[in-house]
């Protein structure tokens, strides 16, 4: 019975104590960009953000997923990408769910959805396997680190294809309350300069707000669709549909031909399409995921790259301690953007007290359900509890903050986002603690 409750209280510690070390990082990081210390300025964070995106990250992906991918490693990993998309479908039935029950004002309908479906898959999840793994006694063994940071840097393909499809369409401001939206922008924002942009905009996927297009703060597919069935767009001018992607040929070219000969559905959803911006995917810890695949995957070039005989061991190894810099970083960005504080909020107490029980309390339970069934389906890689882990952390972690930056560049709910990621982040280190507990519980009889 002694030798339970110490193994019981071994577990608490291991969970608990990992989150108070990052929780330390980002109050640090709260003191230092707070504007009554003002010790650290508002840009430097926005400098240290944009190093974790182009140089810090990209290592850390390239040194561990590389090292660790095999070609039966990608066989066998299949799981953690469509774990990826179960999680935010999951999510975004209950946001829809969320927001049939707290009847959030109409135009942020889909906002709600969007911020309860929508998780942080990329850098908290590896902040959090990180801190873990620092310590010797961690519950998943000496290749902890390099595991977890492999398992979560091999679905973040799937989460940026996400929101540069799904959730930028999804951000759209809604058509019918386009000149509400923009009365009020016009009354109370001003233009904003780069360096008094808020750190939310530019904490995650810095330069995502400067991506602006011509549509991208209007209701585009919206009004695309709204002209099959003849709606009156009597505030927005009309759509030339045979320029859209650039074209300016004639009458008489190829392409207008194409058109000529297409179906109104399928040409609109061909316009859509070419002003999704999906070409931005190949941002830097996406190109070190798909350089870091070439490499593993190839045994010849991985013999070279890799290994304490590899000749570019030295590189490597520059690269690794690069890589160290990850977690402090992110934490400390973390804490500079909670220093904000929340914005005023046009959502409403219940929608929002919705969203964060639904994201942190509930998506979890289902998460675990999820977890146990493809278990049960021996669709998991058999005993390997850190692969376990790192699926449950897929539905326990808060909205993303890149929402914040889309939310931006969409002109649609910006201040909103902002006070309902600072709530969620805070909650989190409770909810977090708690279900982190429970999880390596859980894993502990696996």
């Amino acid at each position: 019975m002694d030798q339970g409750m110490a193994t019981g209280n071994d577990n608490l510690l291991s969970a608990v104590v990992p989150l108070m070390k990052l929780l330390c990082l980002s109050v640090i990081g709260l003191i230092l960009a707070h504007h009554r210390t003002q010790i650290v300025p508002k840009a430097t964070f926005k400098l240290l953000s944009k190093l974790v995106f182009a140089l810090f990250l990209p290592c850390l992906i390239f040194v561990h997923l590389g090292q660790s991918v095999t070609v039966d490693d990608v066989l066998l990993w299949w799981f953690v990408p469509i774990n990826v998309l179960i999680s935010t479908a999951i999510g975004c039935a209950l946001g829809y769910i969320v927001a049939i029950v707290c009847h959030p004002p109409p135009q942020f309908f889909r906002f709600t959805i969007i911020m309860t479906g929508f998780g942080n898959t990329g850098n908290l999840p590896i902040a959090i396997v990180g801190s873990v793994c620092h310590s010797s006694d961690n519950p998943f063994g000496p290749d902890c680190r390099r595991a977890g940071i492999a398992y979560v840097s091999f679905a973040q393909w799937v989460a940026v294809i996400l929101v540069y499809t799904f959730v930028y369409h999804m951000m759209e401001p809604p058509m019918e309350y386009y000149e509400i939206v923009s009365e009020e922008n016009e009354i109370e924002e001003e233009p904003i300069s780069n360096a008094s942009r808020p750190l939310l905009h530019e904490a995650e996927w810095p330069g995502m707000v400067d991506k602006e297009t011509t549509h991208s703060k209007t209701p585009f597919i919206a009004r695309v669709f709204m002209s099959i069935s003849g709606s009156s767009q009597n505030i927005f001018p009309d759509i030339d549909f045979s320029e859209e992607g650039g074209s300016t040929a004639g009458p008489s070219s190829p392409k207008s031909l194409r058109c000529l000969a297409e179906p109104k559905v399928v040409q609109r959803i061909r316009v859509v399409a070419e002003q999704t911006p999906i070409r931005h995917i190949l941002q830097p810890p996406t190109i070190a995921s798909l350089l870091a695949l070439i490499v593993g995957l190839v045994p010849v070039l991985k013999a070279f790259v890799f290994g304490y005989d590899a000749p570019l061991s030295f590189f490597t190894d520059s690269l690794e301690i690069l890589a160290g810099a990850v977690v402090p970083s992110v934490m400390l960005i973390l804490g500079g953007l909670l220093a904000e504080g929340p914005n005023d909020s046009a959502l409403g107490i219940r929608t929002t007290i919705g969203i964060i029980v639904t994201r942190l309390l509930v998506l979890p339970l289902v998460g675990i359900g999820v977890v146990a069934l493809a278990d049960k389906m021996h669709l998991l890689i058999e005993g390997d509890q850190m692969y376990r882990f790192v699926l449950l952390l897929q539905y326990t972690t808060p909205s993303a903050i890149l929402l914040g930056a889309i939310a931006s560049l969409r002109n649609y709910a910006v201040r909103e986002a902002s006070a309902l990621l600072f709530w969620q982040h805070i909650c989190a280190v409770v909810s977090l603690s708690v279900y982190i507990v429970i999880y390596f519980k859980l894993l502990s009889y696996v």
